[in-house]
Order: C-alpha cells, then structure tokens, then sequence
C-alpha cells in the first residue's frame, strides 16, 4: 500500500512541477504558444485550464503526502528509538578498559633525564 500511494505521489509531482514550468510567467517563461488568436486555446483559457490543473494536483499532492506520513506514523507506532529495538544487542558485562602499552617512549621524562623536551633539528 505504502509503495502504490509513493508512486503516485512522485508521478504527481512531475505533474505538479511540468504544470507550473507550462504555465506563462511575466517574462514568458516555458509557456508555449497562447499568443494570438481566439478560441478556445487563447491565452486567458490557457492560463485558467492550467491553474485549475495546478490547484487540483497540489491538493492531491498535499493529500498523498498526509496519507504518506500517517502509514509511516503506524508503522512505527509500536516502537521508539529509545527502546533499544533498534540497536544491535549488546553483551551484559562492562567492557575492559584498553590496554596501554606502557613503554618507556610513552612516559614523560624525569627530572634526572637532561634531554629537551623538543626534539631537536638537526
């Protein structure tokens, strides 16, 4: 069901995003043709016929996108992030501490020691 209603709402909207690209901007636009002559493909039935087309494909956009979020909402209504469903199980001991090699090249150097602390750059 959830697949049917996503289809339909990407194939509504490319409809949604042909039928503005189509319609006649201020400066022209994408808008084909609509220029002169009358009857019943003159510019003012153009213009209405594809705002109707416009408004009736948002609402249904509008609507598959409701529709969309409440299959998603029961999906997973019986489960939260904070319940640890989702996490990978995790073993009931505490974890040992790292093991740090503890050799003399790691330790800082005494107060006997009469070598700089910066390397130095020859």
């Amino acid at each position: 069901m959830e697949n049917v209603v996503l289809i339909i709402h990407l194939l509504l909207a490319l409809g949604l995003i042909a039928a503005v690209l189509l319609q006649r901007s201020e400066g022209g636009g994408l808008g084909m043709g609509g220029g002169g002559g009358g009857g019943a493909v003159s510019g003012r039935a153009a213009a209405t016929a594809l705002t109707k087309l416009t408004w009736i494909l948002a609402i249904a956009f509008i609507c598959t996108s409701i529709t969309l979020t409440v299959i998603s909402a029961q999906k997973s209504s019986g489960s939260s992030v904070f319940d640890g469903s989702l996490l990978p199980p995790s073993d009931t001991g505490t974890p040992a501490a790292p093991s740090i090699p503890l050799g003399s090249d790691l330790l800082p150097p005494s107060a006997a020691d009469s070598a700089p602390l910066v390397p130095s750059a020859e």
